[in-house]
């Protein structure tokens, strides 16, 4: 039996799977059980963020399995401590919390906010404003927070204590202000709601708000975080610091992690008993990320993704097809005039190229660490499929 009829069978159809099996790879390069090659311009919805089985990141990872795998958060270990200060050096945040995905950091943003805002001013003080075309994850709360209506659905009762706001529409977000708020949630640049980076002036008022009503800002860059933009954090270009920032996706290098990062304000809201995970914080991943940190620290490594985002961004708006080009740094969205994206994704694939979609738009996550010739080689494959799809 092959490996497509093994899932098939077997697994819960959940997923829009490509006809691809992918065995092997390194940097932006995999190979299929066939041998065929392809440039992955996806990182695995933005994980692999040094691409694949990057050599330092592998020796680091094999190197702590051979040592511990895992212990349980009650009791201590080396890789999860060295991480976490790193991360809280590099970020500014005074503590944060680990979980297991983007999902689990977004739940732990939830709670801190309800919490601190419990703690200070007493129940009835709990709704959360997120954006019209975010999303936050697939648990019941983190839908629950997703404004889009599509996710609300089926798995009735959702969540309460969730309003959505128009992204960029200051009018519209003070409409939605009362006194029992006590969040308000943002992605800089909604991923799967388009790959549509936040206005300036939008971002500031929030901060604003959220100063003079002591409501906390949270900023969802599971997506956006760890080098994606080309800054460390996708709120440095705005320079904006949320009270409270989440992480997941290229933090791991490919391994499960999520980061819910508190600022001094609210980093001991959460107490004794107050949250838990049993994976969070595992020493294999930690290890991982403890590399993925140390490449982002690499002189000129941020500002290479600039420069390879500047080249992809040109090749790709110079085509007669393409209508917009979206995002931020090496978060690409590409929306076109009259071809289907999936259609595009569908004869990418064909010549040996992986891209994604979000919505009506191709959206493009390469490894940070892609180098010269993958990125030229996959941008030449692209484009030629806009021209011809």
């Amino acid at each position: 039996m092959s490996t497509i009829e093994q899932t098939k069978q077997h697994i819960m159809s959940t997923y829009g799977r490509n006809e691809v099996v992918i065995v092997n790879g390194h940097g932006a390069t995999c190979y299929d059980a066939e041998g065929k090659k392809y440039i992955d311009f996806g990182s695995g919805i933005g994980t692999t963020s040094l691409g694949y089985c990057n050599d330092a990141w592998a020796e680091a990872v094999c190197t702590q399995v051979k040592k511990v795998q895992h212990t349980s958060n009650l009791f201590y270990h080396q890789p999860q401590a060295e991480l976490a200060e790193k991360l809280c050096a590099m970020t500014g945040y005074s503590k944060l919390f680990f979980g297991n995905s983007g999902a689990e950091a977004n739940e732990c943003a939830i709670k801190i906010a309800r919490k601190y805002s419990f703690d200070k001013y007493g129940k009835g003080r709990h709704t959360i404003i997120t954006l019209v075309n975010s999303f936050h994850g697939r648990t019941i709360t983190t839908l629950s927070a997703t404004g889009q209506d599509v996710f609300h659905n089926y798995f009735f009762p959702f969540t309460e204590g969730f309003r959505f706001a128009e992204a960029n529409n200051i009018a519209d977000l003070y409409e939605k202000l009362d006194d029992t708020v006590c969040g308000i949630m943002i992605e800089y640049v909604q991923g799967e709601g388009g790959v549509m980076a936040l206005q300036q002036d939008f971002v500031d008022e929030i901060r604003k708000i959220c100063n003079e009503k002591d409501i906390l800002m949270i900023a969802d860059e599971v997506q956006t975080g760890v080098g994606r933009t080309g800054k460390l954090l996708a709120g440095e270009h705005y320079h904006c610091k949320a009270d409270v920032t989440t992480l997941a996706k290229g933090l791991g290098g490919g391994l499960p992690i999520g980061v819910c990062l508190a600022n001094e304000k609210c980093a001991d809201v959460l107490g004794l008993g107050a949250h838990g995970s049993t994976f969070g914080g595992n020493p294999v991943v930690c290890a991982g990320a403890v590399k993925v940190l140390e490449f982002l620290e690499q002189p000129d490594m941020l500002d290479g993704v600039l420069e390879k985002s500047k080249y992809l961004r040109e090749k790709l708006s110079a085509l007669e097809e393409v209508q917009e080009v979206s995002g931020l740094g090496m978060m690409v969205g590409i929306a076109l005039k009259q071809k289907k994206a999936a259609d595009v994704l569908k004869a990418c694939i064909a010549n040996g190229l992986l891209v994604l979609t979000a919505k009506d738009r191709i959206r493009l996550l390469p490894p940070l660490t892609i180098s010269k010739e993958e990125l030229e080689t996959g941008t030449e494959i692209l484009c030629r499929m806009i021209h011809q799809a």
